[in-house]
């Protein structure tokens, strides 16, 4: 099979696929150039209230595959860079499904989530280490607001590779499943983000994020729509809220 990105919509859901099983999901140059076009049309299509990343059979992404980035080194992590940073900004909640290895560029993409879940037996690893590269600074921040400044530099100064209960309780995952039952989980939750007000969690993801310069924009766009009343309402009558909010698309 060639490597590539596939994906899927259903249920509101989109699920991109990582494949490329030869090299345990790493990703090529070309994978990580199409990973930004990619985002940008599934972030337009209306159907799409949250995303899946995921990785094809038992690894989520093994890394790069250096095979395909031997050319200038700041090149290969401008490519990384751009998707992680594609991914960080979609615009509606997105979810890493991880089984067996995340390492590297798999790493990058799973801390570009808004949430992960793993798999028991998963292993994360930030390897940069390994191979004389200076981790890039936007990712460093990324990780450092993830599980915190010590475990950043155990994860970076070491390139080792740690398990999924410390990843628990460092807080680079969500939650640990046990084998099998990842699938469930991720439809189960993915159901739960669906059903929400999207304009909550559109304003949400940006606060959390950092963005200090968009306050009065959602208040406007809370006062201009139906999400809270229709929330209020539901609430009293017993009944699930219907939320019609859904952020402007363009082109």
């Amino acid at each position: 099979m060639e490597p590539q990105l596939s994906h899927r919509v259903a249920g509101s859901v989109a699920t991109v696929v990582v494949r490329h099983p030869a090299k345990r999901n790493a990703m090529t140059a070309a994978m990580w150039r199409a990973l930004p076009p990619l985002l940008d049309g599934l972030a337009r299509d209306p159907a799409v209230r949250a995303l899946v990343l995921t990785g094809e059979g038992a690894t989520f992404c093994a890394g790069a595959d250096i095979s395909t980035l031997q050319g200038s080194p700041q090149e290969a992590q401008g490519l990384s860079v751009a998707a992680e940073e594609a991914l960080a900004a979609f615009p509606k909640p997105t979810l890493a499904a991880v089984r067996g290895h995340c390492v590297g560029g798999g790493a990058q993409l799973a801390a570009a989530c808004d949430l992960r879940l793993a798999e028991e037996g998963a292993l994360f690893g930030v390897t940069p280490a390994k191979l004389g590269i200076v981790y890039p600074a936007s990712s460093t921040r990324r990780l450092v607001s993830l599980v915190g400044p010590a475990t950043a530099k155990y994860l970076l100064f070491s390139g080792e590779l740690i398990g999924t209960e410390r990843a628990l309780r460092t807080g680079l995952v969500d939650e640990v499943l046990p084998e099998g039952d990842l699938d469930k989980r991720v439809a189960e939750l993915t159901a739960i983000l669906v059903s929400r007000s999207q304009l909550t969690q559109a304003a949400a993801k940006e606060f959390a994020n950092g963005r200090t310069d968009r306050d009065a924009h959602w208040a406007e766009q809370a006062a201009g729509g139906s999400d809270t009343a229709e929330g209020v309402a539901a609430f009293l009558e017993r009944r699930q809220p219907r939320f019609t909010w859904s952020a402007p698309t363009t082109g």
